[in-house]
């Protein structure tokens, strides 16, 4: 999904534009037992409640594409009648009526999501009458043909409000505040299926993490049937692997400069395209080469990117450099860079000693201070 479709299906989430039909919820302690749980008819729901989930199912489908929002397609297999694929498409079509099967759905989630807090399970379905487009971008609300039915799951850390003091206006007083237990933002969610082309996509879903960092592996595994993808610091490490194993003694400062300004360069390139810009094997090949790798390195590097990396690994080209900083770590010393003036840096062998020189002009500031370029001795 790119972002127009997520945004598509964000707009739902108002009274004005509401498709949900019902909704579940499960509320679990810590120590993974059920204390409450919730089945109801989505527009039964006080208004103010409302607001609250539309809040927590924007926050759903909200985040970078790649790092937060992450596309998982069903392997054939799971796409069987016995695979999770097609139990999900039964949980779908059941509308959420099916008690035994949302039941499933709780001890699926609770048996592989890896928290040891307290938190909430909502679970909602929605049909979404699609509009067409006229050929200026119009939607023609009375010419909708097609219906996107699907579910959407959150799940919300459940914590206890902090301590402090509050004003009671029935006593006039101020006094120690009553902690409450605070449904929070989603930590981890999903939708099924994709909307893609603006029409249900039923071979895969969308996933979304709070922290890229934890994927929750499990969880695809174990209820999506989906293999876990690297997350954004994996395939930054995993990048920065690959290159120092296929380059070897040309991975020198110039080389991986240059690397990274054609990188930062083809994001700025595509910065406005709906999806952001991927690297699978022949394009980090490209790569290389254009950054000057020498032909020598690249005569085994799809060897090595499959040892390394994986045959089918794909590299979001946001999660292997930074625009905003080039970074020059050492172990005693980092220095950070705009990307822009990566020229003013520079490595020199002086006296069979390795130096990083980085070119100043006329102003320098140390701790705060500013002081004379030319008073550096």
């Amino acid at each position: 999904m790119n972002k127009k479709e997520i945004l598509e299906i964000k707009k739902q989430f108002t009274t004005e534009n509401c498709a949900v039909t019902r909704i579940c919820g499960c509320y679990v302690d810590a120590e993974k037992q059920i204390r409450t749980e919730l089945k109801e008819a989505f527009l039964s729901l006080p208004e103010e409640e409302m607001f609250k989930y539309f809040e927590i199912f924007r926050k759903t489908l909200s985040g970078t594409p790649g790092r937060n929002l992450i596309s998982l397609d069903f392997p054939l297999e799971q796409e069987m009648p016995d695979g999770a694929q097609a139990w999900l498409l039964k949980l779908r079509d059941s509308r959420l009526t099916d008690d035994l099967l949302v039941e499933e759905f709780y001890e699926k989630i609770i048996a592989n999501y890896a928290c040891g807090e307290n938190y909430y399970i909502i679970l909602i379905h929605a049909a979404y009458d699609i509009p067409k487009k006229a050929q200026d971008g119009a939607e023609l609300f009375d010419a909708s043909e097609d219906t996107y039915e699907y579910l959407l799951c959150s799940i919300c850390p459940v914590k206890l409000s902090k301590a402090g003091l509050c004003y009671n206006a029935e006593k006039n007083s101020i006094e120690d505040r009553v902690r409450d237990w605070i449904v929070e933002m989603p930590a981890a969610g999903f939708l099924f299926p994709s909307f893609s082309d603006r029409n249900t996509d039923l071979h895969s879903m969308l996933y979304y993490t709070k922290n890229p960092e934890s994927l929750q592996p499990l969880l695809m595994e174990e209820v999506f049937g989906c293999r876990p993808p690297l997350s954004a610091r994996e395939q930054k490490e995993t990048f920065g692997e690959l290159l120092s194993e296929t380059l070897g003694d040309a991975c020198d400062y110039e080389t991986v400069i240059n690397i990274h300004e054609n990188l930062n360069g083809l994001i700025e390139e595509k910065k406005d395209l709906p999806e952001p810009p991927t690297l699978s094997k022949p394009e980090v090949k490209n790569l290389l080469v254009q950054s000057g790798a020498p032909n020598e390195t690249m005569e085994h590097f799809e060897e090595q990117f499959d040892s390394t990396a994986g045959e089918h690994t794909s590299f979001l080209a946001t999660n292997l450099t930074s625009t905003r900083a080039l970074e020059v770590r050492t172990p005693d010393v980092v220095v950070k860079i705009s990307p822009e003036k990566a020229a003013l840096m520079e490595t020199r062998v002086i006296d069979g000693c390795s130096y990083l020189l980085i070119q100043i002009d006329d102003y320098v500031e140390v701790n705060g201070v500013a002081i004379r370029a030319g008073e550096l001795k």
